[in-house]
């Protein structure tokens, strides 16, 4: 993630330096070149990202003290009062 971040602020300066009215076109063409290949690289990482955050998303949660199953839902009413029918 670090390294997203680092991208991102080269992202940043690049786009500002673009921006610049003394830049000459030759300046401007590298920069808007590397800037395009920084942002490829940063969807990657996102995609990526994106991907692990979908897999913990449908990770069942592991069951614990505070997380038990709920079965009395589920159980039959005869069961619950202790009596048969």
């Amino acid at each position: 993630m670090e390294n997203f971040e680092e991208n991102l602020k080269k992202l940043e300066k690049i786009t500002n330096d673009i921006k610049r009215s003394d830049i000459s076109l030759e300046d401007a063409l590298k920069n808007f070149e590397e800037g395009i290949k920084l942002a490829s690289g940063m969807e990657k990482q996102l995609d990526a990202i994106e991907g692990k955050i979908q897999i913990l998303m449908n990770e069942p949660v592991p069951m614990s003290e505070e997380n038990k199953p709920q079965l009395d839902d589920f159980a039959d009413d005869s069961e619950v009062s202790g009596t048969r029918r």
